[in-house]
């Protein structure tokens, strides 16, 4: 009867150890505006692209990644609903929905 208490608690403390270190990974990253720190979702991200505003992918353990304007071409390819999302600056990165993920081709490969 004891070791079926020990081995419960043990089971339980994995479980928590794992989905701790899961957590982070499962909000997902962000696209945040670094040149308007103040932006609160009154625009898009795309229409905010147009005005020559630059983005920033933040990961969920907090690695930035600035993207150039020929990585945010190519993501408009992959993914074009990142971009239709609203757009918030560094600010208010909380408030920042998660980006879209990529789009399920149906056919298999």
């Amino acid at each position: 009867m004891r070791s079926k208490v020990v081995v419960g608690l043990l089971m339980v403390v994995v479980a928590v150890f794992f989905l701790s270190s899961v957590a982070p990974a499962a909000q997902g990253a962000k696209l945040l505006c670094v040149s308007k720190k103040e932006l609160k979702g009154e625009d898009t991200v795309a229409s905010c692209l147009a005005k020559g505003e630059r983005f920033a992918v933040i990961d969920p353990y907090g690695m930035v990644r600035i993207l150039s304007p020929e990585e945010v071409e190519l993501t408009k390819a992959f993914n074009p609903k990142a971009f239709e999302t609203r757009a918030f600056g560094m600010k208010y990165q909380k408030e920042a929905p998660a980006l879209a993920p990529l789009p399920v081709s149906k056919e298999a490969p």
